[in-house]
């Protein structure tokens, strides 16, 4: 146990100084700009989406977009200190946040809906783990720490569960998903409240316990190289690695497999009942109604009311007036649901309030 803590110490050492070297470099520096018409940081949980309509983007059209996947908090502070075009994060900005960008008023549009998933290396079982939101938060909250604990073998009566260590992985940056998972968490999990002396919600928390990884790429690694190991990540990051995804127990009491239809039905209620004058910073975790996965988010893109460049403004709701179109019917295929059809043409007729004439 000695060395296996020791050798874990050291892998997570190795991860923290990769990510801490790469959030550093790019926090403080320009994106390169050669040849590129576009600059964006931010959300790793979108990334694998993000690529595709940039790279398709680029192919229709000639119109460059640089994105550096550098986490959601790497994305708000690059965008707010105008160091980049655009920002992307997986949680909404926060009033205060919105008070200290230099370019003015940001306005929030979901791009895609995602889910956040458990992921797990735990050999030997015969069917996907299933959990209930009070267990999760006990695992990352310290207080259930083996794989046979009673409270888990009750809702896996038919898995055979070792007597192992459980070694929780968790995110080292500021983070989108780890916002959507505390949000959830939040809301399923009253040991993990502020108010009852847990870590709450937020980008970044305390965690109790656990190792740090960086993005959603160092915490699917982690986990595929970590027997006895469960963290949290992007659908799209735990099948890409071909990691086991745990079936989660949603608000109705089915435990619900993370797949497009999930995704769906977990927004389409609250998505029918927003209202006109909504900013879109709204979340659909653990929502009502039966078939949805109940820690589904949308993620979204950051973008000035008045573009400091209007040129650069142009382009940008160009691509978007695209990504709302054409954009979505890649969104599947990589494991994305994409936005409700009704949802999409209210978010390409909002387009029309960003002023691209104006100095800000």
């Amino acid at each position: 146990m000695r060395s296996r803590a020791i050798a874990l110490a050291s892998l997570a050492a190795v991860l923290a100084a990769c990510g801490g070297d790469r959030q550093a470099a790019s926090d403080s520096t320009m994106p390169s700009s050669s040849g590129v018409d576009l600059n964006g940081a931010g959300a790793t949980f979108p990334y694998p989406i993000y690529s595709k309509w940039f790279s398709d983007y680029a192919a229709a059209t000639g119109v460059k977009i640089n994105y550096q996947s550098i986490g959601s908090g790497g994305g708000i502070r690059q965008f707010s200190e105008g160091i980049v075009d655009f920002g992307a994060s997986d949680g909404p900005m926060t009033d205060e946040e919105m008070t200290r960008t230099k370019h003015g008023s940001v306005l929030h549009f979901p791009t895609v809906l995602g889910a956040v998933v458990m992921t797990y290396n735990v050999a030997g079982l015969s069917a996907p783990l299933r959990l209930t939101g009070e267990l999760i938060g006990d695992i990352f909250l310290g207080k259930v720490t083996k794989w046979n604990d009673a409270r888990i073998a009750a809702v896996n009566p038919t898995l055979q569960l070792p007597a192992a260590d459980i070694l929780v992985v968790h995110r080292s940056d500021g983070s989108g998903t780890t916002y959507v998972f505390t949000d959830y968490l939040n809301s399923a999990s009253p040991a993990w409240t502020l108010a009852s002396g847990g870590p709450g919600r937020g980008k970044e928390v305390q965690w109790p316990v656990g190792l740090g990884g960086q993005g959603n790429e160092g915490v699917a690694g982690t986990v595929k190289q970590t027997p006895g190991s469960i963290g949290y990540v992007e659908l799209a990051y735990a099948k890409q690695n071909s990691l086991a995804i745990a079936h989660v127990r949603n608000t109705a009491g089915e435990f619900v497999e993370p797949t497009i239809a999930s995704i769906t039905a977990a927004a389409e209620g609250v998505v029918a009942a927003l209202p006109q004058d909504t900013d879109y910073r709204i979340s659909i975790v653990n929502g009502p109604g039966a078939g949805g996965y109940p820690i589904s988010s949308f993620t979204w893109l950051l973008v000035y009311s008045t573009p400091p460049d209007a040129a650069k403004g142009r382009k940008l709701v160009d691509f978007m007036r695209w990504m709302y179109s054409t954009g979505q019917q890649a969104a599947a295929a990589l494991d994305y649901a994409p936005l409700p059809a009704a949802l999409a043409e209210r978010l390409t007729t909002r387009l029309g309030t960003i002023a691209l004439n104006a100095t800000p």
